[in-house]
């Protein structure tokens, strides 16, 4: 059964830095900023983004397709895009079942 949980944030991450590691928040914060930019960098730049031990980010390009709106049943087509999904490890997989 879900139940449902809080959302981890920029902030979290920074205080998590910040007690573990000894910087100051703002030393922290810009961190995880720096983290998520050049994460951000390579997917824009298309490149997947592999974190060992935690999972991938995987880019795909979709080609065009047809598709159909649900309401009205009219085709429509649906164009050409990139979209991004996450591939969790074996470890996270394994971590996350141990949760239940």
């Amino acid at each position: 059964m879900m139940r449902s949980v809080g959302t981890l944030t920029r902030s979290d991450l920074a205080e998590t830095i910040n007690r573990k590691m000894g910087f100051s928040r703002a030393e922290s914060l810009d961190l995880v900023e720096a983290i998520l930019e050049k994460m951000s960098k390579a997917l824009e730049a298309g490149e997947n983004v592999k974190i060992s031990g935690f999972g991938t980010f995987v880019l795909r390009d979709k080609r065009e397709r047809v598709g159909r709106n649900p309401k009205t049943g009219i085709e429509v087509p649906i164009t050409p895009r990139r979209v991004m999904t996450f591939r969790a490890s074996q470890l996270l997989k394994e971590r996350i079942a141990k949760a239940d």
